[in-house]
């Protein structure tokens, strides 16, 4: 239902996750920086993190007021973007497993879940919008 409202208007997409990269970015570079201490993530990791989603965030506004046609790349590049995102996250929160605590492990399961699903749609609207140009 989700992949057809986004097929119907794709541009929408780079909407959803840029609003997704700007909570990210708040949360990684101001919020969880204040409780370091109850979070367990050292402060230099979390604003490295959250260097990451203020690019997609800028890379997601420009797409959403330039791009005008073959949506599917540079939905494609995002969601690939965000992938590698998670990939770089898992690497620092099994580097720095010793240091967080359970709520910090709940944070980032929570941050992997949703940017996961987020991919997941992405794909599948990319993959959709190229059947639906072959026919």
């Amino acid at each position: 239902m989700i992949v057809r409202k986004l097929m119907a208007d794709p541009k929408s997409l780079f909407l959803l996750d840029g609003i997704g990269a700007l909570v990210s970015a708040i949360l990684l570079g101001v919020v969880l920086v204040l409780f370091e201490s109850i979070i367990g993530m050292p402060v230099p990791a979390l604003y490295f993190l959250a260097c990451f989603p203020c690019l997609f965030l800028l890379y997601d506004l420009s797409c959403y007021f330039s791009i005008k046609r073959n949506w599917s790349t540079y939905i494609k590049v995002i969601a690939i973007a965000n992938l590698l995102y998670c990939c770089l996250s898992i690497g620092l929160v099994v580097f720095h497993f010793q240091r967080l605590t359970q709520l910090g492990l709940i944070y980032f399961l929570l941050e992997f879940t949703v940017v996961l699903v987020l991919v997941r749609i992405e794909l599948k609207t990319a993959t959709n919008l190229n059947d639906r140009v072959e026919c």
